[in-house]
């Protein structure tokens, strides 16, 4: 029942991390100053920028050269990418581990080894979620209340952060069940 659970938490926290890594509404516009009438709702992300005008019509562009990048985006998405394979190979890992030890043939030790190494990399993989989503909400929160930036130029935290969040806590679960 443990490696079930384990193996559950996995699963929705791979398929969280790879839905954070793909969203692109990791900041996304502020309604400051008591602005209430707002044509466009702007999302920026990791791969592209959007904008809603009237919740009606949705505008997407990817970033046109990953070399024009500021280099803290450049390391999150490669973090992001790395946390997301690693999220599927902790998975297949943790499904080859608990096929072994319950068919009990290959003895204790394949299965544990199998489990084991499933728990440490689910372990590193929420490391590796969490902390560009840390990095990109503690950014969001500091311009926010930083009074040199402009109002229009203020961003809130995107859902993808939770959801972010929300996987990589679930991955650090897995990740202990499994050691």
């Amino acid at each position: 029942a443990l490696q079930i659970t384990g193996l559950i938490l996995g699963a929705v926290g791979m398929v969280g991390a790879l839905a954070a890594t793909a969203m692109p509404q990791w900041r996304v516009s502020a309604y400051v100053d008591g602005n209430i009438v707002v044509f466009e709702t702007i999302w920026e992300g990791l791969w592209m920028d959007c904008i809603s005008q009237l919740g009606l019509r949705l505008q997407c562009k990817f970033y046109d050269s990953a070399l024009a990048l500021p280099p803290p985006l450049e390391a999150f998405r490669a973090l992001v990418c790395v946390a997301a394979l690693l999220s599927v190979l902790s998975f297949l890992a943790a499904v080859a581990g608990v096929k072994y030890s319950q068919r009990g043939k290959q003895g204790p030790r394949a299965s544990s080894t199998f489990i084991l190494a499933a728990g440490a990399a689910f372990l590193l993989t929420g490391t590796l979620v969490l902390i560009p989503v840390s990095c990109t909400g503690a950014a969001v929160v500091r311009d926010f209340h930083d009074p040199a930036v402009p109002a229009p130029l203020k961003r809130e935290p995107g859902a993808a952060l939770y959801v972010g969040w929300g996987s990589g806590a679930l991955l650090l679960a897995a990740g202990a069940v499994f050691c």
